[in-house]
């Protein structure tokens, strides 16, 4: 086990001001791997000042200057690569295949992109009689979850920097090991000091010490939407900007005619990823009604595919959910699901065969689903997958909108036009058409309670610039 005393401020290596710790759980085998600071308010204040007097001096950083720096940056993201990978994998519990290819792979694409539109971006432009600047916010908090954790971090801190703001980290307390890796790595790009910063410490003392903190100019988290209301109310209160990525419970409608084995199997795909644990992920199933059981058998086949185990062992593809309280969480909801008349047809609650110790999830698919029970409407944040039917494409639609999220979906059809059609009307931030590949430098973000703002490409950079106009 392995002991964190230390935060990274003003690009040094300090001791928290706490006497207590957070305990780092490997979810697969149930042992405590490290203990790392649970940060103070003064920890955050010290982090936020430093932030603030490392930000007139990279706000004036030419652009190309801070775009060296983020290739720098992915530099080392690229040398670091495998001990991103098993870091994530330690902590997370995630398969360490999917580690390397997402964990530690997307994180490389979105730093290299930041350093490209930094060095790119026009940060000053003419209007008529206006000469109109694109000046960054200034000092920012990120606060980030720990299913994607270091993803979830550079989509904040790569456009942050682009745009010549300073940032203050509060990563997830279940998954700090690699933010305290992305750190060291920051500090061997040679970044100046104090314009990342890092405290680690739980989300009710450091989290809400940074959002409500007076010199922070804009919030970004990144969570579950109960806590990004109350984040939002915070830094409301302060009158700053707040970027909002919040939950889901995404729709994959399959249209007649679509090639149902490819839609079906794709989408199993997607749910077990993570171990569902993503907010995008595309947990209510929509069929129509006459290919239901067709659905549900190739469903069933599919998800038979997807067995528990040692996320260490190359060929897993599904370990463990990150924590005891996620497992309990959505073995709750499995319950639920039953006892609302669902159709358990893979799965269930009890432990997955073999696997008794750990937070193990048995990956489960549930038919005859309605639309308004609770499985069809929460968030489970789980290998859990709805399957529902609809009579035609108009109820299909109602029931693909009838949900308070509208973060992500995807459409599949014979017809691209009809698909392309279908999901222009669907009131979601992002839709992968007949199996669209993930575009990491196209706008991610929600309709309704899915949050506020977007991340990634050129609208995620725009989050972090103010305007500011002169009439000549």
């Amino acid at each position: 086990m392995r002991e964190h005393h230390s935060v990274y401020l003003d690009g040094t290596w300090l001791p928290s001001t706490s006497t207590e710790t957070i305990e780092v759980l490997d979810p697969a085998r149930d042992e405590v791997i490290a203990t790392v600071p649970a940060g103070t308010d003064e920890d955050v204040d010290r982090a936020v000042r430093a932030a603030q007097a490392a930000l007139p001096g990279w706000r004036t950083t030419a652009p190309a200057r801070r775009a060296a720096y983020l290739e720098a940056l992915a530099d080392q993201l690229d040398a670091h690569a495998e001990e991103i990978a098993r870091t994530v994998t330690d902590e997370l519990g995630c398969p360490v295949g999917f580690s390397r290819a997402v964990q530690a792979g997307l994180p490389r694409q979105v730093a290299r992109s930041y350093a490209e539109l930094a060095a790119t971006h026009p940060f000053e432009e003419r209007i008529g009689n206006s000469h109109v600047f694109h000046e960054p916010v200034g000092v920012v908090g990120a606060i980030t979850p720990w299913n994607y954790p270091l993803h979830q971090i550079v989509a904040k801190v790569a456009p942050a920097l682009a745009a010549g703001c300073t940032v203050v980290v509060k990563p997830a307390e279940n998954t700090p090991l690699v933010a305290l890796l992305l750190a060291r790595l920051v500090d061997a790009a040679g970044l100046p000091a104090g314009v990342f910063n890092l405290v680690t410490g739980l989300g009710p003392v450091a989290g809400e010490a940074l959002a409500r903190h007076p010199g922070v100019d804009l919030v970004s988290f990144t969570g579950s939407t109960r806590v990004g209301r109350h984040i939002g109310a915070l830094a409301g209160g302060e009158v700053k900007r707040v970027a909002l990525e919040l939950g889901g419970k995404s729709a994959n409608v399959i249209l007649p005619g679509a090639d149902l084995t490819k839609a079906v199997k794709i989408g199993v795909a997607n749910v077990m990823a993570n171990s569902g644990q993503t907010c995008s992920a595309w947990t209510r199933m929509l069929v129509p009604a006459e290919h239901h059981e067709e659905a549900v058998r190739l469903a069933t086949a599919a998800v038979a595919k997807y067995v528990p185990g040692d996320p260490r062992d190359e060929t897993v593809r599904v370990g463990p959910v990150v924590s005891h309280a996620q497992r309990d969480r959505v073995r709750g909801y499995i319950e639920r699901g039953v006892s609302e008349g669902a159709r358990l047809v893979a799965g269930g609650p009890q432990a997955p065969e073999g696997l008794d110790r750990g937070c193990y999830v048995r990956p489960t698919l549930f038919t005859d689903v309605e639309p308004d029970m609770v499985i069809a409407q929460e968030e489970i944040f789980g290998p859990v997958l709805s399957l529902l039917r609809y009579q035609d494409t108009e109820d299909a639609l109602r029931i693909a909108n009838d949900s308070r999220y509208g973060l992500s979906g995807a459409v599949w059809s014979e017809d691209q036009a009809e698909a392309v059609a279908f999901a222009r009307r669907m009131r979601t931030g992002q839709v992968d058409v007949n199996g669209g590949r993930f575009n990491p430098l196209a706008p991610f973000g929600g309709y309704k309670q899915s949050g506020v703002g977007r991340e990634l490409g050129p609208h995620g950079l725009a989050e972090y610039l103010h305007t500011q106009s002169l009439q000549l």
